[in-house]
């Protein structure tokens, strides 16, 4: 049997469109029933070896490369480039921001920033630059609905894959029709309750003009790891690499410890007190997350 090589662009109800490696080529496939007994589900941007089905016949899966990256929300492998997208309508959830932050880092995937409908509020994109900059975050301020600052930012998003993610309602199929010149579904803010529709349903990998993005739905929640020991947390803030082994306390978490070189960092502005102040609220959940992994 030939086994041929591809990449999963999306899935639908079990069926899988993928892209055929060196071709232009779309595959309909299904996967076969040894992932479901391995507890694998194919995500977009997996890449795949597949054998082609007879005619109008779908292929099969039949087996998935190794990952260099997973995300969970969204679920899509092998992403180098991680944008979060922001806005300052719908409040920007700098909690969530750095949730993602986190887990992206730790897998060695690339973070930036954008900061969506900048001609609403030209304040948020300067605090947010001064924030990440420690961490060498990027912050990209750009307008969607003026066409402004995208060609940085497309610049920035060439030669890797990407994913766009987000609240839901922060405008990230807008940018993408923008960046990429398509016609996604765009969605409004409910004015009750300053919160945006979700008009992406599916994760689909899309490419054009030499940019390979992933779109997928926004979300306001992400769970707290299980399996994320509260000492680790700090590893994954690089702002906080010039201090370490620096406080008075070998073994501190940078939280409320006496002489704690990161908080002093932070109380004279050469890290972000805001930042330093989410992180400690992020460990007070994984603190909490970790004591009780085996209820």
């Amino acid at each position: 049997m030939e086994l041929r090589k591809g990449t999963i662009l999306r899935g639908i109800g079990g069926f899988y469109t993928a892209a055929e490696e060196g071709t232009e080529e779309r595959r309909t496939l299904r996967a076969r029933k040894k992932f479901r007994r391995e507890h694998i589900s194919p995500l977009p941007g997996d890449r795949i070896l597949f054998s082609a089905g007879e005619g109008e016949e779908q292929g099969w899966i039949e087996e998935i490369l190794p990952r260099k990256t997973l995300c969970l929300r969204p679920p899509v492998a092998n992403v180098e480039t991680l944008i979060i997208v922001l806005a300052p309508e719908p409040e920007a959830d700098l909690l969530l921001a750095d949730r993602q932050t986190a887990r992206a880092l730790q897998q060695g995937m690339r973070v930036m920033i954008a900061v969506n409908k900048c001609d609403l509020d030209r304040d948020l994109a300067p605090r947010l630059e001064k924030e990440y900059a420690p961490a060498g975050i990027p912050v990209f301020p750009v307008s969607a609905r003026e066409g402004w600052g995208l060609e940085p930012l497309r610049e920035a998003m060439g030669g890797s894959l990407c994913c766009l993610t987000g609240q839901s309602g922060a405008g990230k199929s807008s940018l993408l029709n923008a960046l990429m010149g398509l016609r996604l579904e765009t969605g409004e803010i409910s004015r009750k309750i300053a919160r945006g529709k979700n008009t992406t349903r599916q994760t689909e990998l899309l490419e054009k003009d030499g940019l390979r993005v992933m779109d997928s739905a926004g979300f306001s929640l992400l769970e707290p790891e299980r399996d994320l020991p509260p000492e680790a947390l700090k590893e994954r803030y690089p702002e906080f690499a010039p201090w370490e082994g620096k406080c008075r306390f070998r073994e501190c978490l940078h939280d409320r410890e006496p002489g704690c070189a990161v908080a002093e960092a932070a109380g004279r502005g050469e890290i972000s007190p805001a930042r330093w102040e989410r992180y400690r609220e992020l460990l007070g959940e994984i603190r909490e997350t970790w004591r009780n992994r085996y209820d």
